[in-house]
């Protein structure tokens, strides 16, 4: 039997995103991240936030708007049908 002697090509040791994850058996809670400095939490001012939630609103609002007219139409279909 003839052992195939090429190296493997595999790379085992680069990673894309942190994986030092609670929950996971490896999680270190004092790993440090991002060199050691921790990020810093910024202060919203009231008006910001309230525009922080109108532009979620806004982002979410067709999706809503999507599912409420098809489940409108589906019962309209539904009332006709056993009608």
């Amino acid at each position: 039997m003839k052992k195939n002697k090429k190296p493997d090509d595999l790379d085992t040791e680069t990673t894309f995103a942190d994986m030092n994850v609670e929950g996971f058996r490896w999680y270190n809670p004092h790993a440090k991240k991002n060199n050691g400095m921790r990020p810093q939490k910024q202060k919203l001012s009231r008006k910001e936030y309230w525009q922080l939630v109108r532009a979620a609103f806004a982002a979410y609002a067709p999706v809503f708007v999507i599912v409420i007219l098809v489940f409108a139409i589906m019962g309209c279909i539904a009332w006709i049908w056993v009608s």
